[in-house]
């Protein structure tokens, strides 16, 4: 096909979407809402297991000192503790009446053994925690969580195709007449089509547009007033990701149903 071909239907497109705009209003907002709702799932997915790994999967030690601990053990602990092989950060907690105690993060599981087996005959050490089942559970939890939400966003993805192709079918049906002249004037199926398709994919791509602005302005909003309260323990995504990686894949998953929701929309009306 020419491109002087494609391109008037482009423009034959642009005009019956102005001519029927509010049909055409209706369309770019059905399928703003169903992406809208879509990302937002997604960033909740998203934050969630991002969250779960930044709390849980900081591999530590938990050392508790004798109550009767003398301060050279202390220092020497402190000392071995600072020297071992793998420890990212330690924290030094006296809460009374609770013994006091060391937490040494490390840099993984790994690690965990080889700190304790340097510690582990030093005086005055009451006992040594190590968070050695941890790491399972996080893989656990995180395939769970990426399952979930695959099933839950094809099932949203199944929805929104219907809802789009029902809504273009609705659009299309005050047009009826329209594609039976076109149709008895001798144009072909494939002609008619295409002006159509256009409209799906401009529809596609100016819903996918208005979803990703709405989502990343009001993401950005809620992301900059909770992050300051949370920020030392809880990791969310950054409003960035919506712009970087979520828009080109919604603008594709809006052009591809708005074009195929036209295809399947058009058809029943090409049955004379």
């Amino acid at each position: 096909m020419r491109i002087s071909t494609l391109n008037s239907f482009f423009k034959d497109a642009l005009k019956n979407l102005r001519r029927n705009l509010t049909s055409s209003i209706a369309s770019i907002a059905i399928v703003m809402s169903m992406l809208f709702l879509l990302g937002s799932f997604l960033l909740f997915i998203f934050n969630i297991k991002m969250g779960i790994i930044g709390v849980y999967s900081e591999f530590e030690i938990l050392v508790t000192l004798k109550d009767d601990i003398k301060i050279t053990d202390q220092q020497n602990i402190y000392n071995k503790i600072k020297a071992a092989n793998g420890v990212t950060d330690i924290t030094f907690k006296n809460n009374i009446p609770l013994s006091a105690s060391y937490i040494i993060k490390v840099n993984g599981s790994d690690d965990i053994p080889k700190v304790i087996s340097q510690i582990n005959e030093l005086q005055g050490i009451n006992e040594i925690n190590g968070g050695k089942i941890l790491p399972s559970k996080i893989v656990t939890i995180t395939i769970l969580i990426q399952l979930l939400g695959v099933i839950l966003f094809l099932t949203l993805l199944v929805a929104s195709f219907i809802l789009i192709k029902n809504t273009l079918k609705l659009a299309m049906y005050t047009r009826r007449d329209e594609i039976s002249i076109m149709q008895y004037l001798g144009a072909t199926d494939w002609f008619i089509r295409w002006p159509f398709i256009f409209e799906g994919i401009i529809i596609g791509f100016l819903g996918a547009m208005s979803a990703v602005s709405v989502m990343y302005f009001l993401y950005r909003s809620v992301y900059r007033q909770v992050t300051p309260y949370v920020a030392t323990t809880i990791s969310f995504i950054d409003p960035s990701f919506i712009l970087t990686t979520i828009s080109w894949s919604f603008i594709l998953i809006g052009i591809i149903l708005g074009t195929i929701g036209s295809i399947f929309a058009i058809r029943k009306f090409l049955i004379v």
